[in-house]
């Protein structure tokens, strides 16, 4: 029996030896799926529902992506009409890996906190540096 499994959906082949000719309808959401036609057989297809997968991402406060929106433009001495939101990339901004780390040190200091290496590397844009500083200042707190 082969598998294929991937958005969701997992299917299971049968070989084409297996010949019923029937179609079950679970409590569990497994489907049993036969085709034949002129008398060829087709394989079985067995449709699995898989679990979805919920990500839940807590949005940090406006207070919080502003202050991280001035320092990264202090950072990178910025214009002043230079428009830096949450969406802003660092790249887009034209920090490379150095700015990016000073920006990283600037926030440390700014909120009082430390932000490990692993974590700084998984920052890509302001709101990813805000929501980092919030759960980060959270976690401080309790």
């Amino acid at each position: 029996m082969a598998s294929i499994a991937g958005a969701g959906v997992s299917i299971a082949v049968r070989p084409a030896s297996y010949r019923k000719r029937q179609v079950f309808n679970g409590a569990s959401g497994l489907k049993l799926i036969s085709f034949s036609s002129q008398r060829k057989s087709f394989p079985s297809v067995r449709l699995h529902s898989t679990p979805t997968r919920f990500h839940v991402s807590c949005a940090a406060k406006p207070d919080t992506v502003d202050k991280v929106c001035k320092i990264v433009k202090s950072q990178l001495a910025l214009p002043d009409g230079t428009p830096v939101s949450g969406q802003s990339t660092f790249a887009g901004l034209g920090a490379d890996s150095l700015d990016t780390v000073e920006i990283v040190m600037g926030l440390e200091e700014a909120f009082g906190i430390s932000v490990e290496e692993e974590s700084a590397q998984s920052i890509t844009t302001v709101q990813d540096a805000a929501d980092l500083i919030e759960k980060l200042v959270e976690a401080k707190s309790s």
